[in-house]
This record gives structure tokens, sequence and C-alpha cells, in this order.
């Protein structure tokens, strides 16, 4: 991706308290990888509820043209459970960079979730330069995420 791309593409992220310490280092990594980042919370390691964060990102994700999220909690399967409530929502908890490149090139997830209890920043790092790195397929693969939405109950 070009850096004049990086610059106009915004990441929006949040986490919890467990992953408050892995957000600021996800945050630190990708502005230098030249991203623009919205952080939606938690701003302190006190005790907060995963849920109001994967939503929060999720829900602000049409705001932004292009964008694209990142939640944390301790595993990551909470929040973004809580992310894939709502409409519009493909959250992906990836422990890996292949896990990271076929939500990205088949499931077009628009959101990357990480579990800071069980993922090393290194790890991390991995993760996102696969994810920032890989374009959504298309073809079949857009069927089946059409498919997906068509289960979003209003």
């Amino acid at each position: 991706m070009a850096d004049q791309d990086r610059n106009r593409r915004v990441v929006i992220i949040g986490s919890d308290h467990a992953g408050f310490e892995a957000k600021s280092h996800v945050t630190d990594y990708l502005g230098r990888m030249g991203y623009s980042v919205l952080d939606l919370g938690t701003h302190s390691p006190e005790s907060v509820d995963y849920p109001d964060f994967g939503v929060a990102v999720a829900k602000a994700l049409p705001k932004h043209k292009d964008a694209t999220g990142i939640v944390i909690c301790g595993t990551g399967i909470g929040v973004s459970i809580a992310a894939n409530k709502v409409a519009g929502a493909r959250a992906a908890l990836c422990t890996s960079p292949y896990h990271a490149e076929m939500a990205r090139r088949h499931n077009n997830a628009n959101i990357l979730a990480l579990g800071a209890r069980t993922t090393t920043f290194e790890e991390m790092d991995a993760i996102l330069d696969v994810w920032f790195a890989t374009e959504f397929e298309g073809g079949r693969h857009q069927r089946r995420v059409d498919k997906i939405h068509s289960l979003t109950q209003k």
C-alpha cells in the first residue's frame, strides 16, 4: 500500500482493560506504519466491559470511508463476538498471519480481533503486516460474504 493511501486510511481501535497495554503497542505500531488511528478506549487499565468497546468500534466503521477496525481483549473472543452483533461488522479473531490473510482475502473482514493474553507483541506485528497487505479476493467469496450479511436480523 502506498504511503499516501496509509495516511488517508483510518484505523479505529478499542480494547477492554486486559487489552489496554496491547492497544497502546498496536497504536504505536500503526502510527509508525503511517496510519491514522482513532482510539475509542479504554484509556486506563481499570476494569471495563469488553462488549462496549467491540460494539463502539463496529458502529464507528461506517462513519469513516475505507476504515478498518481493531478490537482487543484478553483472548479476543468476547470482543469479536460483541463486534459481530453490529450489522455490517465482519470481525475475525486472528492468532496468526495466515488467519489474517484468509480473513481479509476470503471473508473481507473489516475488524481484526486480537488476544492480549494469547498473542505476543511480535506476533501482533506480523498479523498487522499481513492484515494491511492483503486485499479481498472477491469472486465466489463475495457471494459468501453476502450470505453472511443476509443472516443479520433487523
